[in-house]
């Protein structure tokens, strides 16, 4: 009788085993590394909404900072908690060329998985009622966050004293990290090089709070098509300087800032795209899709909050993914128990 209980202890671990296999992997989709050709990354399926939802503290963050950034977040038990330092900016968006320290590492986010298909949200909160992110827009967060990789999620910005913000995007890196997802540091060094080139031009049309998401959108539409050609030529055909002018001006036009926008900022840009088309994520198929979503969501959005869900954790699509994700492999065990008849 054990024998025959062992034996079927190994024949059901076998065709477990087989059918992970056989399964699309939930917590793991890896973006090509820097070794990797483009060829390879371009029939990847390189984007994945979370399994779980994350907060991630700034390491220049005290323990009592913390817990105010809880209560502002919104975070409860469900969510794991990291800490995005110093090595971690160095590593994901300054490409191992930055001085910067721990302390300096003020910025924190929540970020939480969205429905497939919803694209990045982002949503900057207050501190003890003022707006700490002193540069970097929500709509500028959700584009470079989307050019990176990241896909279907919501992200809360918040910092307890004033910062440019342009550190935040770490802690959102470092939460895909733990979740499984090998992010390739070219695609999130260069993304970020988008929150730089864009500044200026924001900065310039403050007064008109639709100017960032139209901006956003358009770049969004601009790295597209460059993304389709190189797709389309199999990177044999790369777009010159002049043809990524020419979609940004069309994508600019699109949305009818072109007249605001200077020759030299449209410059900054579209040097920030030449990177794009260089990195890895240009070259994968999926991006061509997955933009569209966030450019919907950016183009209309004004002001700090594109998702207005009171309550963003608790929204249905938020716990729907989450529960999902929770009860995955709990279904699959139970699938298993009962095509063996063990109770």
């Amino acid at each position: 009788m054990k024998k025959n209980k062992l034996l079927l202890l190994l024949i059901s671990t076998c065709m477990l085993i087989t059918t992970i296999s056989m399964l699309p992997s939930t917590n793991q989709m890896v973006f090509a590394d820097e070794s990797t050709s483009e060829t390879s990354s371009s029939e990847s399926n390189s984007h994945q909404t979370l399994n779980s939802a994350y907060v991630v503290y700034g390491a220049g963050t005290s323990s009592e900072v913390r817990s105010q950034l809880d209560d502002i977040f919104g975070v409860d038990s469900s969510f794991k908690k990291l800490t995005a330092t110093a090595a971690d900016y160095n590593k994901y968006i300054a490409n191992g060329n930055s001085g910067t320290t721990n302390a300096a590492m003020i910025s924190s986010v929540a970020i939480a998985p969205s429905d497939p298909g919803s694209g990045v949200k982002v949503n900057i909160k207050n501190y003890e009622g003022d707006n700490n992110i002193t540069e970097v827009t929500a709509q500028q967060y959700a584009m470079v966050a989307q050019m990176a990789g990241v896909k279907d999620v919501t992200i809360v910005v918040c910092a307890n004293r004033p910062v440019s913000g342009e550190s935040a995007l770490t802690g959102v890196y470092e939460a895909l990290a733990e979740d499984g997802v090998q992010l390739n540091t070219q695609n999130t060094s260069t993304a970020n090089e988008m929150l730089t080139a864009t500044q200026n031009a924001i900065d310039d049309n403050k007064d008109d709070k639709k100017y960032p998401g139209k901006l956003m959108a358009a770049i969004g539409e601009a790295s597209k098509e460059i993304s389709k050609q190189k797709q389309n030529d199999n990177g044999q055909n790369l777009a010159t300087k002049q043809d990524i002018q020419d979609m940004l001006d069309k994508a600019l036009a699109k949305q009818g800032i072109e007249n605001k926008t200077s020759d030299e900022q449209k410059n900054n840009i579209v040097n920030a795209l030449i990177n794009f088309q260089n990195s890895p994520i240009s070259a994968d198929k999926s991006y061509t899709k997955n933009v569209n979503n966030t450019i919907e969501n950016v183009k209309d959005s004004t002001g700090n909050l594109m998702n207005k869900a009171k309550d963003w954790m608790n929204s249905k699509e938020g716990q729907a993914a989450t529960q999902n994700a929770k009860n995955w492999f709990e279904r699959f065990v139970n699938w298993v128990k009962n095509l063996f008849g063990w109770n």
